[in-house]
């Protein structure tokens, strides 16, 4: 099944190209019938794994084995982010239904979409550099496009600011590839680490870390690398701004991170040190930025890279509880960020504005998108009982086992600050005295609503996944971190 992750989306994409223009209606029907597929497909794929004795599947491309072959890996972190990248895409299309009717050529976005998806289902599923460096450069090129999809003159500079900082990006990546093959003789993950475990670190492997750090680091929108976020998000339409902030940056920068670090080139004290100042100055710098912004679409920007500070600080910690608590803030920012984004998408289909100054009152005509605001804005704020409270608390106890109780104050203090800001957007654009301008507007269309409700209803429930019965889904992707380079033998082996 691995292939489908890519073929499916590829091929809706190829066919929505060819006859979307003629058949107005392709578009919607294919892209939503795509994700959908996907969405299945990633439970089933979690299904198969568990049923299989070895907790790994590989698949052989062409027959061929690795390392001369490309391989395709299933394991418990492929299967946590492919049903968390699927889960997304698919209440991202259904809203972009009703959403995307006021832009041209809506069909094009769709195949865009679709590209965009099969890019970041590749970067999971490969278990070969190179491969995985295709599929983020055609992840990567088609958000570049959508980013401008509007073709207004502020989207059309931040698309191409997007495009040069990806670009270079990118470079890093594939310089450090190129090293790491001249080095190794492989291109294979799993064989690369084998190799790395019997000719030891060298100098080299170091400034590789380095590049990757800095490569992966910009597409993370980690800080200091974060410069090209907080205009591609805002000027791209919101169910992009959903995708690139949800699922992108954690997909083409995170898990790459984790997969390349954990389990190809393994992890010292220095780096794990330094990816925890990494996260607390990208949490602190996120947070104190996004309280000064006008517009709310860039305030949710902000707030990205506040929030991916959260998860890389837990990666830096480095103990199972706070990989844990990492990985469970991984999926709970794709459920609420997204559901916060389509919000703010919601709120300009309505008003024709993003500017938080001019609202006020939107809640009496528009209160479906005023509740799930509500709901997004107590979780990403971390909230009792809701899913980002729990993840929080994860690392902030797991902080405080590993003796950084500095850090976890840190932690605390920024999650009050992401409170406070949260509330004000809250204030300024649903409670109050209701403008005169939006006297005569009304509550967005259906699909849109749907995604909204959705993703709501995900931030109540997702922290049933603490439940014994539940937490294997979380917990067989920390086992996959934690084996370290462990994972050469286990790929190897089920290859055989």
């Amino acid at each position: 099944m691995l292939p489908l992750f890519v073929a499916i989306p590829l091929a809706a994409a190829f066919i929505i190209s060819l006859i979307g223009k003629r058949y107005q209606r392709a578009g919607d029907v294919l892209a939503n019938l795509s994700s959908l597929v996907l969405l299945a497909l990633s439970f089933f794929a979690f299904l198969s794994l568990n049923s299989h004795s070895s907790n790994i599947l590989v698949y052989k491309v062409g027959g061929w084995i690795p390392p001369i072959g490309i391989c395709m890996v299933l394991d418990g972190l492929t299967s946590f982010m492919l049903i968390t990248i699927n889960l997304v895409s698919c209440l991202v299309t259904i809203y972009s239904i009703s959403y995307m009717e006021k832009y041209t050529s809506k069909y094009r976005f769709y195949s865009l979409f679709m590209l965009m998806l099969a890019g970041m289902n590749g970067v999971i599923i490969t278990g070969d550099m190179f491969n995985l460096f295709v599929f983020l450069e055609i992840a990567s090129i088609a958000s570049y496009a959508l980013v401008a999809f509007g073709t207004e003159s502020d989207e059309l500079e931040a698309s191409f600011k997007y495009a040069i900082m990806g670009s270079v990006a990118s470079s890093f990546i594939l310089l450090g590839i190129a090293l790491l093959y001249s080095y190794t003789s492989s291109l294979n993950m799993a064989d690369i680490s084998a190799v790395l475990a019997v000719k030891g670190d060298s100098n080299i492997v170091g400034f590789i870390s380095v590049l990757f750090l800095m490569g992966f680091g910009l597409k993370a929108a980690i800080m200091p690398f974060h410069a090209w976020l907080p205009d591609a998000h805002p000027s791209a339409p919101a169910p992009i701004s959903a995708m690139l902030s949800g699922i992108f940056i954690k997909t083409l920068g995170i898990y790459a991170l984790l997969r390349i670090f954990f389990n190809v080139l393994g992890v010292s004290s220095t780096l794990l040190f330094l990816l925890i100042i990494l996260g607390i100055i990208s949490m602190s710098a996120g947070a104190f930025l996004a309280v000064g912004q006008r517009d709310i679409k860039r305030m949710l920007a902000y707030s990205s890279i506040s929030q991916i500070g959260y998860i890389i600080f837990a990666v830096g910690i480095g103990t199972p509880l706070a990989i844990f608590g990492g990985l469970f803030h991984l999926i709970n920012h794709a459920i609420f960020k997204s559901l916060l984004f389509l919000n703010s998408g919601a709120i300009e289909y309505s008003t024709k504005t993003r500017d938080l100054d001019q609202m006020g009152g939107l809640g009496k005509h528009l209160p479906l998108t005023g509740y799930t605001s509500l709901v997004g804005s107590t979780s990403i704020s971390g909230i009792p009982p809701l899913s980002g409270f729990w993840s929080k608390l994860i690392i902030i106890v797991a902080a405080i086992q590993a003796k950084y109780v500095g850090f976890a104050v840190i932690a605390v203090l920024i999650s009050i600050l992401t409170l406070a800001y949260y509330l004000k957007l809250q204030r300024k654009a649903f409670f109050g005295e209701l403008n005169k301008r939006w006297e005569k507007i009304k509550e967005v269309p259906l699909s849109m609503r749907l995604s909204m409700v959705i993703l709501s209803v995900l931030c109540i429930i997702a922290g049933l996944i603490l439940i014994p019965g539940l937490r294997g889904f979380i917990q067989q992707a920390v086992d996959v971190i934690l084996v370290g380079k462990q994972y050469a033998g286990i790929v190897l082996g089920a290859v055989q």
